[in-house]
């Protein structure tokens, strides 16, 4: 190998190592803090309304309807994905309370419910491992531009005739899902318990492709694979207002 062959590839690695550096050091550096406190986008009264227009000699859902907000304290926001990690299968969890949704219900007539926008601050999504945390915030979900993941309800169902205290129910909600700046439709499979008229309990969960919403994982020596599916849950605790 003669001089210029081996300049050339002297140069070739520093300029590689030089941009893998530059890399690492942008997925390490410290993530945005989030932006302020999350509140609930209020449900209009109308909306609800609306839906008893079709049999008018009803009185309106909104006239005999509950509002609940979702307690971030009693609340988490999940994502589930399988690797493998040094060899060996892992299922990576991360985790938010950092949750916001306002939730109308008439109990004597579920199906006229309304659940608002749902946002999750994804700035608060933290796994066991810091560097994870990172790379998720500022590579995957670039949360310094990207605040928010939303789900916004589109339709249900599946919803029970009536609802009483005591009661555990089940029921589909389909509506768009927003993570960084790509929306599609996806279906959550919700199950709700009636604890009191003050609370509700329960857990929606859907499963997504991550080549859908462009979910790039970086690339590093000690992760084999990551899975192109990932569960998404939300267990939460919704209280009268």
């Amino acid at each position: 190998m003669d001089r210029r062959t081996i300049t050339i590839v002297a140069i070739t690695g520093i300029v590689a190592l030089v941009l893998v550096g530059a890399a690492a050091a942008y997925a390490l550096r410290p993530t945005a803090a989030p932006s302020g406190e999350l509140t609930a986008i209020p449900v209009l009264p109308s909306a609800v309304a609306q839906q008893a227009t079709a049999a008018p000699d009803q009185p309106a859902a909104a006239e005999g309807s509950l509002v609940f907000e979702i307690d971030a304290d009693q609340s988490e926001a999940r994502f589930l994905i399988n690797e493998v990690l040094n060899g060996a299968d892992k299922t990576v969890v991360g985790v938010s309370n950092a949750v916001a949704a306002q939730i109308v219900i008439d109990p004597a007539s579920p199906a006229d419910v309304q659940v608002g926008t749902v946002q999750v601050n994804a700035r608060t999504f933290i796994t066991d491992s810091g560097s994870r945390n990172r790379a998720i915030q500022n590579l995957i979900l670039q949360t310094n531009v990207y605040e928010f993941v939303t789900f916004t309800p589109t339709a249900y169902s599946g919803l029970p005739a009536s609802i009483a205290v005591g009661d555990t129910f089940s029921f589909q909600i389909t509506g768009d899902l927003t993570i960084r700046d790509i929306t599609n439709p996806v279906t959550f499979d919700v199950t709700v318990t009636v604890e009191s008229d003050s609370r509700i309990s329960g857990l929606a969960t859907t499963t997504i492709d991550r080549p859908s919403y462009d979910l790039q994982i970086p690339s590093v020596p000690q992760v084999a694979s990551v899975e192109q599916t990932l569960i998404l849950e939300l267990e939460f605790v919704a209280l009268a207002q």
